[in-house]
């Protein structure tokens, strides 16, 4: 299984970006999925997690209201819409698929048994 995650760039306060992760090999369509982030310096941090159906997500208090994530699961990709970027969204961010183990998303990154490559999100004036 392979997590293609794309849609990073360098953008200004205020902008938006929509990242994407694409699963290959096989469908992941029953994982919940999740979006984390590690700035320069910084351990990887959660940003947000949706569980397989799309039906439940989850977020840091630091995106809330700024960080949709869904999914489609047609496609094997989610997605992580970013508005209203700000210079601390600055970081890699990873995409992530946690196993169905019968809750509806995960939060900490050991829950998670595939990761994406990571894509750089560059937010500055």
């Amino acid at each position: 299984v392979q997590l293609q995650a794309s849609g990073g760039g360098l953008v200004h306060p205020g902008d938006s970006l929509r990242l994407s992760c694409a699963a290959s090999g096989r469908t992941l369509s029953r994982h919940a999925k999740g979006w984390f982030r590690q700035a320069p310096g910084k351990e990887r941090e959660f940003v947000a997690a949706i569980s397989w159906s799309g039906g439940s997500t989850y977020y840091t208090d630091s995106v809330k209201g700024r960080f949709p994530i869904s999914r489609d699961n047609a496609k094997n990709t989610v997605y992580l819409q970013m508005n209203s970027l700000k210079p601390e969204d600055t970081a890699v961010y990873y995409c992530a698929a946690a196993p169905p183990s019968g809750r509806s998303y995960y939060t900490r990154l050991q829950e998670y048994d595939y990761w994406g490559q990571g894509t750089l999100v560059t937010v500055s004036s």
